[in-house]
């Protein structure tokens, strides 16, 4: 349910720290802000997770607030957790990127973090996940399992790297495969992702790729219904039908956060932008279905062992 607009919630987590930092320990309170919600079985529930690993990994107290999305608002929440002695702080999106690079000489002793953007500054760092390898896999497995040669991908924008990964995959894969590609340009609004699924299902489409976290569920929900097929994105989205995700593309953000903090305990969380990967152990492919053969399963473990081992995509 959306909270009031213009109404500021600060969520303190229940469980404390047990005993005081040493001297050498840095990391004193950890700070979140999402744009949406921390219930939304997604990108925010990743985050959320993430934060509690950070609980119990480190025993220090955590925040959060939810629907923090323009300029003004996230502001007043960084103050607010300026006050309140946090001294890392986790913009859980691309969103925070700009307003974190204008104030971050502002608060020195907080370290700011966010993902996937360009940032600048001795305190700001830029979590990038370098999802084209991640897509590339992905696109392979539609192709190998398409029954029309017709493959849709509906994501939110045309940066994201997975896109092209999913793309280049599915040609490597199947030279015959035809690949549309829509755009949303909104990571949650499922009634123009919906609109284009019915447009690609038109065209004879039997397996998207709804790379966008805010309309994934429900266009795989709708294959499920229609009997077609999907690879799932960001999650691990086997449960909402094995018959129907193929397998899915996943970002292990808890375990990324939990990275964060340890880097940052020991002095070593770089500031700028840093990327990861396969070999980082925060990228992988999903649960399969049981419809992809073993075979071919452990065809793609051994082009993804290579992938982490030298680099190179099945492709290069």
């Amino acid at each position: 349910m959306k909270k009031p607009i213009g109404l500021l919630l600060l969520f303190i987590l229940l469980l404390s720290a047990c005993g005081q930092p040493s001297p050498e320990n840095e990391l004193q309170k950890v700070g979140m802000l999402v744009p949406d919600s921390i219930s939304d079985q997604v990108w925010g529930t990743k985050g959320y997770k993430g934060l509690l690993r950070i609980q119990s990994q480190y025993e220090v107290d955590v925040f959060y607030q939810e629907e923090i999305v323009s300029e003004e608002a996230i502001k007043r929440a960084v103050k607010d957790f300026d006050e309140e002695g946090i001294n890392l702080i986790f913009g859980h999106g691309s969103e925070y990127a700009q307003v974190f690079n204008r104030i971050a000489e502002d608060y020195p002793d907080i370290h700011f973090v966010c993902f996937n953007s360009d940032v600048h500054g001795n305190n700001v760092t830029s979590l990038n996940f370098k999802a084209n390898a991640m897509g590339f896999f992905g696109g392979m497995v539609a192709a190998k399992m398409t029954e029309t040669n017709n493959i849709g991908v509906i994501a939110a924008f045309e940066w994201q790297p997975e896109v092209d990964g999913f793309f280049e995959g599915t040609l490597y894969e199947n030279p015959d495969a035809n690949i549309y590609i829509e755009y949303t340009h909104d990571w949650n609004d499922p009634e123009i992702a919906g609109s284009m699924l019915e447009g690609m299902l038109a065209k004879g489409v039997d397996v998207v790729y709804p790379a966008g976290d805010g309309f994934n569920i429900p266009i795989i929900n709708t294959l499920k219904d229609r009997g077609l097929y999907a690879i799932g994105f960001v999650s691990d989205q086997s449960d909402l039908g094995e018959y129907t995700v193929l397998t899915s593309t996943v970002q292990h953000v808890p375990e990324l956060y939990e990275l964060v903090a340890k880097r940052f305990l020991a002095g070593e969380l770089e500031s700028g932008n840093l990327y990861f990967d396969f070999e980082d152990e925060v990228i992988s492919l999903g649960k399969f279905s049981p419809l992809v053969s073993k075979e071919y399963q452990q065809e793609i473990a051994e082009h993804i062992h290579r992938y982490k081992e030298s680099g190179l995509l099945p492709n290069q």
